[in-house]
């Protein structure tokens, strides 16, 4: 089956007007006393003049009306339209339709915009034709419509479809539409986009970006349904073409509590054609590679229609199941994947004292508020970096309700005069007061142009010192952070340090970038490159250089306010998902040793603001979160959750160091023993390097496969009548044999966590573990 390209095949279908949501009714129109009607079977528009559309039931309930559509010119503004001709004509093909010549004001200039509207059977097609000056910018055109009493709050939905990449690697998913959905009881309605922003969108206007028309000027283009099930089936439906999957469970975020527990994975089969007889086939893996699951049943989907089946699964003692379902007639084919997990509720001891953060708001709140903060107090997360009233997200009392610790990070301008750079600080200092933060964020990633120092100075007459000047008037005892820098930009350092910055912050904060190198790699030499693939993204060689530069200045809290693993699929500069949940457990556990104060994780979903849930494989910003974009937990999450309770209450008492030059270990002393963090680097630091790489194109492989081809063995004392056990970096845990007092490890470049051993000084001023010594050889599959 041909895929088309991101969001391509919903445009292509509807352009070529295949829709068919049911068996075709005829439409009858009717003309009178100014006013237009449409009619088919299940829905009725009604046009009258001042511009006014309806959208009506089956039975004649008007359940959407607008009147106005909305233009914006880059050089004269916004023009909303004054009024409205509506008649009665035809489509090209003959299609019976409402035409509709919207009036403008003359500050509108040439902007001509016209309506055409037409019916099928429980569908509208809308089309709004513009013209105008070039001036028009076709990303902001909107049509207005108000839902006349709707039973349940509107929504925004992503319609999305997974797709296999034709060059290799993992499946991802692409978006095909956005639905603007609506209920009145069991009628469902919704308004269906080749895209549109929500943050654009409210309870008057739909976003409605136009895209170019062949015969000059732009095109916005919303199809309307009635429906009784959910968007995805709705719009794989309404296009008439192919079958479509949605896959959901019977938890919030696919995540279960103990072992055992019943796992039940819903598939949706939503059919665009006529009646067949489908195969559905499951298969899920663990995160080693281990086949959980595989079954396949039949049934049957009715022209039009839907066709659900539930499987039964049995949650796993720990970690993942990757699941993946394919439905197929024929020659057409779909397939969808979501992930499931086990996690165990956890009673964190550290309070105040816990490094663990996000990186900000939680403004996705699906399935609802209260779920994703019991999610965040179940993976450990301790403080948010951004919090205040009337801010993005929840308000700080949300989470002072749960003992969840708030910060804020506030934008200043660098262009600002004095003036107003004084009554900016006080306005700003006067809301990270108002919300209680622990410390104030002076900004974020103001040091461009990276690693020239440049703009130092700017920062600190503009935003810093102004703060600071305010605080000290007022006696506000917030604490101040400079601008969280992208990357550790020692020029931009050193300058602030050299203009005096040092002595007006408490806490120094960074976001440690970091491309395709693991969390502990120190490029060689002082040379770092900031283009987009330079090894100034790196995580630890930037980490030293802030340590050397307190060892001479002096010592201050350092803070990563944004710390990420970002999972763009198939891409060598980014993340596998396996390297992520390696990775995010790595960065934590080097954090701790180093003396972080806190590392704040970027972000909580994959998602962007102001477009939840449109999935976007081309967009690096969509691909940073803990969870996927269905609300299922990447790996990464449940490592996030491994370091939080490996070093919820942990000391760090020092590195270890073996024979093997390429063997790290870190040693943390924990309540329930010594926690010994061993990884080995005889693969290199360097990710994604197999394949000759011409592009940014990455074969990525799947989840489950171990890409650490060189394994390499080590024996050590185990710790007399205690069991020695492995933790792998999402959390599973592995009991590992002792024999006459020694146990065999094998190390690759995961790390791993182990408890059961001995370390020790090995009296040379250094730490080992009893008993240390090579076993055999490295190994290579």
């Amino acid at each position: 089956m041909t895929l088309l390209n991101r969001r391509g095949f919903l445009g292509a279908t509807l352009a070529a007007g295949v829709v068919l949501v049911a068996e075709p009714s005829p439409t009858t129109a009717h003309a009178a006393a100014g006013d237009v009607t449409l009619t088919a079977g299940g829905i009725s528009l009604l046009a009258s003049p001042g511009g006014r559309l309806a959208i009506r039931d089956a039975g004649g309930v008007t359940r959407s009306a607008g009147s106005k559509f909305q233009v914006k010119d880059r050089v004269t503004g916004i023009h909303l339209s004054t009024g409205g001709t509506p008649t009665l004509s035809a489509l090209a093909d003959g299609t019976p339709a409402i035409r509709m010549d919207y009036t403008f004001a003359a500050a509108a200039g040439p902007t001509t915009v016209t309506g055409w509207f037409s019916v099928a059977t429980n569908h509208a097609v809308l089309e709004w034709r513009v013209t105008g000056a070039d001036t028009l910018v076709p990303d902001g055109f909107l049509f207005s419509r108000a839902i006349q009493a709707p039973t349940v709050p509107d929504d925004y939905i992503a319609i999305t479809e997974w797709v296999r990449d034709s060059r290799g690697g993992i499946p991802y998913e692409d978006t095909v539409g956005v639905a603007h959905t609506s209920t009145w009881g069991s009628l469902h309605g919704l308004f269906l986009l080749d895209r549109s922003r929500q943050a654009w969108t409210n309870a008057t206007w739909v976003h409605a970006p136009g895209a170019p028309d062949p015969d000059g000027g732009w095109t916005s283009r919303a199809d309307f349904f009635f429906s009784a099930t959910r968007p995805s089936a709705t719009a794989t439906i309404g296009r008439g073409r192919e079958l479509g999957l949605e896959l959901t469970t019977n938890r919030d975020f696919n995540l279960y509590e103990s072992a055992g527990e019943q796992m039940e994975l819903t598939a949706l089969v939503a059919n665009g054609g006529a009646a067949r007889t489908v195969e559905l086939e499951l298969r899920v893996r663990s995160f080693d590679g281990v086949l959980l699951a595989a079954t396949t049943v039949t049934g049957s989907v009715t022209a039009a229609g839907t066709w659900q089946h539930t499987f039964t699964l049995t949650a796993p003692p720990g970690g993942i199941a990757l699941a993946e379902v394919v439905v197929r007639s024929g020659a057409d084919e779909a397939f969808a994947r979501t992930n499931l997990a086990t996690l165990p509720p956890y009673d964190y001891q550290a309070g105040a004292d816990s490094m663990f953060g996000i990186a900000n708001y939680p403004w996705l709140q699906r399935p609802s508020a209260d779920a994703v903060l019991d999610l965040w107090e179940r993976v450990g997360i301790g403080l948010v970096r951004i919090a205040y009233d009337g801010g993005p997200g929840l308000p700080p009392a949300a989470f002072d309700a749960r003992g969840i610790r708030h910060n804020i990070e506030l934008q200043p301008s660098l262009e600002a005069t004095d003036a107003e750079a004084a009554t900016w600080a006080a306005d700003k200092l006067a809301v990270a007061v108002g919300a209680g933060a622990g410390y104030f964020e002076v900004g974020n990633e103001l040091n461009r142009p990276f690693n020239t120092g440049a703009a130092a100075q700017s920062y600190l007459d503009k935003a810093l010192r102004p703060v600071f000047d305010r605080r000290a008037a007022t006696g506000d005892t917030v604490k101040l952070m400079n601008n969280g820098l992208a990357g550790m930009d020692r020029p931009w350092v050193e300058n602030f340090i050299a203009a005096g910055g040092w002595d007006l912050i408490d806490a120094f904060a960074y976001h440690p970038g970091r491309g395709n190198f693991t969390p502990d790699y120190v490029p060689p030499g002082d040379d770092w490159g900031t283009g987009s693939d330079g090894s100034y993204w790196n995580f630890y060689g930037g980490l030293r250089q802030l340590k050397a530069l307190m060892a001479e200045h002096g010592e201050k809290e350092i803070w990563l306010t944004e710390a990420y693993a970002p999972t763009k699929p198939n891409s060598w500069w980014h993340d596998t998902y396996r390297h992520a949940a390696e990775n995010v457990l790595l960065t934590f556990a080097l954090a701790k040793a180093e003396g972080i104060r806190c590392v704040c994780w970027y972000q909580f979903h994959d998602s962007v603001l102001g477009m939840p849930q449109v999935a976007d494989p081309d967009n690096v910003e969509y691909h940073f979160g803990l969870m996927n974009r269905d609300l299922s937990p990447k790996p990464s999450l449940l490592a996030y959750a491994t370091a939080a309770r490996t070093l919820d209450q942990a000391t760090f008492r020092g590195r270890l160091t073996f024979a093997d030059p390429l063997t790290f270990g870190l040693w943390f002393d924990t309540p329930t023993g010594p926690a010994v963090v061993l990884w080995n680097r005889a693969d290199g630091y360097l990710l994604n390097t197999t394949g000759q790489r011409t592009d940014w194109h990455f074969p990525a492989p799947e989840v489950w496969v171990d890409p650490w081809p060189t394994k390499t063995p080590l024996t050590v004392t185990a710790r007399p009548a205690t069991a020695v056990r492995g933790v792998d970096p999402i959390g599973q845990v592995r009991q590992l044999p002792v024999t006459r007092g020694a146990v065999t490890l094998t190390l690759d470049g995961a790390p791993r966590i182990y408890y059961g051993l001995l370390p020790r000084p090995d009296g040379k001023g250094r730490y080992t573990l009893a008993g240390c010594r090579p076993t055999g050889v490295r190994t290579e599959r």
